[in-house]
Formats: structure tokens, sequence, C-alpha cells
């Protein structure tokens, strides 16, 4: 039995244990619902976000291959030349959403440039595969910066998570059962004393009741 220090044995007392117990356990019981709810959304988060990086991986293993080809049939000092410096201009504006009281990034990505400003070189002294690839580039970068939102939300759901799973042990292994045996040691300790008042009590009336045979006698 795991007592609680410090807890006088008064009915007063049993009385606000019993209230933290009936909190303790609706708390237990919707930390592990915030839990379980969590688990779900990591779960589906987790899933899609492998899905997104499977196929973003493969978009940008056809990009290098791009930028091999260019570099293999271009000299390096046209290739550094060609994206040296870049003419599109882009915006990334951050927002969040809330999930289950966590607060995931949101990452709106615009680009307002054409597709005449995509490239900044001229076509004679550059190859197919590098216009290809810079194509290919642009059309990759929301599906990263989707990449980023999404493994970012997770790492922080995943936070949440072990925090809620120690918040649903401390109240079930040890919260919840130390308020269970202090209530039963209370409700023990005025039992025994009740059973000690009725003792003396009834002490007293035999001796209030030999006490007034005498003087009758």
């Amino acid at each position: 039995m795991a007592v609680m220090q410090g807890i006088n044995p008064t009915r007063m007392e049993l009385s606000r244990l019993k209230k933290r117990l009936v909190t303790a356990v609706r708390g237990h019981k919707l930390l592990k619902d915030k839990r379980d709810d969590l688990m779900k959304k990591f779960l589906e988060l987790v899933r899609r976000n492998k899905e997104l990086r499977e196929a973003v991986e493969e978009k940008i293993m056809d990009v290098y291959s791009g930028f091999d080809i260019a570099a293999a049939v271009m000299s390096e000092a046209a290739l550094k030349e060609a994206l040296l410096l870049p003419k599109n201009r882009v915006s990334l504006e951050i927002s969040s959403k809330n999930i289950m009281s966590v607060e995931t990034p949101i990452f709106t990505f615009s680009d307002s440039s054409s597709s005449e400003d995509l490239f900044t070189y001229g076509f004679s002294d550059t190859s197919g595969e590098l216009d290809a690839s810079v194509a290919a580039l642009k059309i990759i970068t929301p599906y990263m910066l989707e990449l980023a939102q999404m493994e970012k939300s997770a790492q922080l759901l995943a936070q949440e998570i072990e925090k809620t799973r120690r918040r649903v042990n401390a109240l079930e292994y040890v919260q919840i059962p130390d308020l269970r045996d202090t209530i039963k040691y209370i409700s023990m300790k005025l039992d025994e004393n009740e059973r000690g008042n009725l003792s003396r009590l009834m002490k007293i009336k035999d001796m209030m009741i030999a006490e007034a045979r005498k003087k009758d006698a």
C-alpha cells in the first residue's frame, strides 16, 4: 500500500481525496482518448509522408540525372555560368494548424514568375537536359515544402504523444493507485477510531449503569 505522505486521516481529507480521485480518473480517460486520437492522426500522417517522400525522391533523382548528363556534355564553366544568377523570386508564408492541441506548420508557397523567367541563360550553349532539370526542379519545389511540412508535423505529434503517454502512465500507475490506497487507509483509520469511540462509550455507559445501581442499593 502506497499511502501519500503528510495526509491527516480525517473525514474532510477523505472527502477531498475522493474528489481528487474522481478528477484523476476522468483526466486519465480524457488523456487516453487524446493519446489514441493523436496516434491515429500520426499514423495517417506517416503513411502520407512515406508516399510523398518516395515520389519526391524519385523526382529528385531524375533531376540529378539530368544535371549529371548536362555536366557531362557541357563545360564546367558554362554550367556554373548558366546557374549562377537566378531570375525567379518566390515567397513562402508560414502559418499553423491546430491538431489535437498541437500547433503544426503550414507552408504556403507562391511563385509569381512566368515560364519565360525560369531560365537565366541562353539556349545556345546549354543542353536540353539542363533545361528539363531546371523546369522539373521548379515543379518539385512545392512538393518538397509539403514534405517538410508533413515531417515537422509528424515530429511535433510524436513529441505530444510521448508527453501524453507519460501523463497517462503517471496517472494510471502512480497517482490513481496512491489516491485509492490513501483513501482506503483513511477509511480504515476512521472505522478504527469509530469502533474505539463506540467501545469507550459502551464502557462509560456500563460504568454509569453500575454506578446508578450502587446508588439505588
